[in-house]
C-alpha cells in the first residue's frame, strides 16, 4: 500500500527529444491517474475479498486458499521489478505501461468469466462436506486470470509516477519541483481514495450481489482505464528507453569475474568519467577488478567509454553495487515483516465466522476490516508528520524526528504486538465458538463482535506506516540520488521473498501439527483448528527476526542521516561522493 517516493530532481528537461517537447502537461494527468486509480481499485477489489471466493466457490481448503494468495501476492511483488527493468532499457515506459494495461485487463475478464460461465468453477457445496474439488481446466483458467493480473501489475505500477513525472516539463527548475510536488500530491491522493474505495465498495458488492457483479465491475473499470490511457496517447511524452542500473550491476559482477586474475594495479588504471569517482574504496576489494584497466590506450574509446562494458565498469558502477550490498541485510530484516502483513487471508476468515454487525440492518463485510489498517496508516502519518516530529526533533536533535533505524525497529516490534493480539483474541473467539457449541460447525457465527479485530488491524498499519516508509526512506537516503528507484524495486522484492517464506511457513505448521493424526493448527475448521498456535509461532519468528535487525543495525553503523540529518547541519546525501575519490 506505500508508494514509491521519487526523487523529483531526477527528471532532466534537457534529455527530452525535441518533438516531444511541446507534447505533455498538466492535460495528461487524467489519463494517466486514472489508469493507476481504476487499475488499483479493480485489483485490491478483488484481492481483498479471495479467499472467501476460494474458500466457498472453489471448494478449497484455508491452507490450499492462503497458499494460491500467498504465491500470487509474491508473483505481483517480483513483477514489478522486471517490469521497471524492461521500462528502462528496452521498451520505455509508454510501452510497459500500455502492454500491463491490457494484459491486466485480460486477467480480470479471465476472473469475471470463472464466476459467470457454469462449469467454469466446481459445483456449489452448502453443506460443506464432501465437496467436488476443482478439476484441472477450472483450476487452469483462475491460475491464469492471476498470472495476467500479476503481469499487468508488473507494467504499470512501477511506471505510473515516473512516467506521470515524465510529462511535466518547465524551463525554470524550481516552478518545475512544485508542479511535480502537486502531481504527486494528487497520485498519493488518488492512489489512497482507490484502496478505499476497494476494500469497502467494490467487496460490498460482492458480498451482497454476488461474484458475477463484484467481479464484472473491476473489468469494467478496467476498460475504461484502458481506453483512457489510450485516448491520451498523442498527448504524451514518451520517453526512449536507456540503459538500466540492472544492466549496470550485472556488468560489474561479470567484469570482476572475468577479470579476478588481474593482480593489483599500480597507478592511475581505474576507468572512470569525468566528475564521477576515481579510485574504488577498499571494502569489497574483489569487485575492484571489474574497474581496472588492463590496457589503458585499448580498453577505451576516444570519448572515453569503455569498448566491452562486460569487461570493464567504470569505479562509480562498482561503488553502487557496493552500496546495495551494503544495505542488504538490513533489506533482509524486512523479509519476515512482509511475512506477518501477509496474513489477511485468515483475518478475514476470523472476521467471517464473528458478527459483524453495526447495527441490525448492516453488517461490514469480511473483507472490508482492512480498511482499518489503511485509516490507521493514513491518520497517523498526518499527525507524526505534521505534530510529532517537531516536538521529536527537539528532543532527538534530528530533524525526521527519530532516525529511520529506530522507525523500522518499532515498526518490526508492532508487527509482534500485532500478531500476539491476533493469538489472544483467536483463542477468545475459539474458546467461544466451542462454548456454544460450534465445535464442528466451522462456517457458524460466533456471539462476539468482529470489532475485536480492529485492534489488530490498526497495530498492523502503525506497523508499516513506521517499518515500510522507513524502508524506502533508508535506502532513499543510503543509496546514490542516482539509484532513488532501486529502493522501491527492494522493498517490492523483499515483499515477493516473504510472501514465498510464508508458504514455507505454513505449509511447516499444518504438516508438523497435524502429526500422529492429530487436527492440524490451521485446519478447514477454524473452531478445531488452533489459529492462535499458528499465530503464536509468527510472534516468535517475528521477536527473533527483530533480534537479528538490531544486530544488523549495529553491525551497519551510522546512517548517511545520522551524520547529516541533525538539525543545523546541510543535508547533502551525496557528498562525500562527489568531494574526493572516497566513498
Amino acid at each position: 500500500m506505500v508508494q514509491e517516493k521519487m526523487d523529483i530532481s531526477s527528471i532532466p528537461d534537457d534529455k527530452r527529444p525535441e518533438s516531444e517537447i511541446k507534447k505533455g502537461g498538466l492535460r495528461t494527468m487524467p489519463f494517466i491517474i486514472v489508469n493507476e486509480t481504476f487499475e488499483k481499485v479493480a485489483s485490491y477489489g478483488l484481492l481483498a475479498n479471495m479467499i472467501l471466493y476460494l474458500k466457498f466457490d472453489y471448494n478449497m481448503t484455508n491452507v490450499e486458499g492462503a497458499r494460491v494468495l500467498f504465491i500470487w501476492s509474491a508473483t505481483s511483488n517480483f513483477l514489478p521489478v522486471l517490469g521497471s527493468f524492461f521500462s528502462d532499457s528496452y521498451m520505455g515506459r509508454y510501452r510497459v505501461i500500455a502492454f500491463g494495461s491490457i494484459i491486466s485487463l485480460l486477467g480480470m475478464i479471465s476472473l469475471w468469466s470463472t464466476a459467470l460461465i457454469p462449469g467454469a468453477r466446481p459445483r456449489g457445496c452448502p453443506s460443506h462436506v464432501n465437496c467436488e474439488s476443482p478439476n484441472s481446466s477450472q483450476l487452469s483458467l483462475l491460475y491464469t486470470s492471476f498470472a495476467l493480473m500479476s503481469i499487468g501489475a508488473g507494467g504499470i505500477r512501477p511506471c505510473s509516477l515516473a512516467f506521470g513525472a515524465d510529462q511535466l516539463h518547465h524551463p525554470d527548475k524550481q516552478k518545475k519541483t512544485m508542479i511535480l510536488q502537486s502531481f504527486f500530491n494528487w497520485y498519493y491522493a488518488s492512489v489512497g481514495i482507490s484502496l478505499m474505495v476497494a476494500v469497502t465498495v467494490i467487496v460490498y458488492i460482492q458480498d451482497t450481489a454476488g461474484w458475477n457483479l463484484g467481479f464484472a465491475i473491476p473489468a469494467i473499470l478496467m476498460i475504461i482505464s484502458v481506453v483512457l490511457f489510450y485516448l491520451g496517447s498523442p498527448l504524451y511524452v514518451k520517453m526512449k528507453a536507456d540503459k538500466s542500473l540492472f544492466t549496470g550491476f550485472a556488468q560489474v559482477v561479470a567484469a570482476a569475474i572475468k577479470n579476478r586474475h588481474v593482480p593489483p594495479p599500480s597507478g592511475d588504471v581505474y576507468h572512470y568519467n569525468k566528475g564521477n569517482l576515481m579510485v574504488p574504496t577498499s571494502t569489497l576489494s574483489s569487485l575492484n577488478k571489474a574497474c581496472i584497466m588492463k590496457s589503458p590506450g585499448k580498453d577505451v574509446n576516444p570519448e572515453g567509454s569503455a569498448n566491452d562494458p562486460w569487461s570493464l565498469c567504470t569505479v562509480q558502477q562498482v561503488e553502487d553495487l557496493k552500496s546495495l550490498i551494503k544495505v542488504m541485510p538490513i533489506w533482509s530484516t524486512g523479509i519476515m515483516l512482509a511475512v506477518l502483513l501477509s496474513q489477511q487471508s485468515f483475518l478475514i476468515l476470523q472476521a467471517n465466522s464473528m458478527d459483524r454487525h453495526l447495527c441490525p440492518s448492516f453488517q461490514i463485510p469480511a473483507g472490508s476490516f482492512s480498511v482499518f489498517n489503511i485509516l490507521a496508516l493514513t491518520i497517523w502519518v498526518a499527525i507524526y508528520d505534521r505534530l510529532l516530529v517537531p516536538k521529536l526533533a527537539k528532543l532527538t536533535g534530528n530533524r525526521r524526528g527519530l532516525s529511520l533505524k529506530q522507525r523500522m525497529g518499532i515498526g518490526l516490534i508492532l508487527c509482534c504486538i500485532a500478531t500476539a493480539v491476533s493469538a489472544v483474541v483467536e483463542g477468545h473467539r475459539r474458546k467461544r465458538a466451542i462454548e456454544q457449541g460450534f465445535l464442528n460447525n466451522g462456517y457458524a457465527v460466533v456471539d462476539m463482535s468482529a470489532l475485536w479485530l480492529v485492534p489488530q488491524y490498526c497495530i498492523l498499519g502503525l506497523a508499516e506506516a513506521f517499518n515500510i516508509i522507513g524502508q524506502i526512506e533508508f535506502y532513499y537516503s543510503e543509496l546514490p540520488k542516482r539509484m532513488a528507484s532501486i529502493g522501491v524495486a527492494l522493498f517490492a522484492l523483499g515483499m515477493g521473498v516473504g510472501n514465498l517464506l510464508a508458504v514455507v511457513i505454513l505449509g511447516a505448521v499444518d504438516d508438523t501439527s497435524r502429526k500422529g493424526g492429530t487436527e492440524s493448527w490451521v485446519s478447514n475448521n477454524i473452531n478445531k483448528g488452533h489459529y492462535n498456535y499458528y499465530y503464536w509461532v509468527l510472534t516468535v519468528l517475528g521477536g527473533v527476526n527483530l533480534l537479528y535487525f538490531f544486530v544488523c543495525s549495529w553491525s551497519y553503523g551510522p546512517c548517511k542521516e545520522d551524520e547529516f540529518g541533525v538539525l543545523g547541519k546541510e543535508d547533502e546525501r551525496d557528498h562525500e561522493m562527489t568531494k574526493s575519490g572516497h566513498a
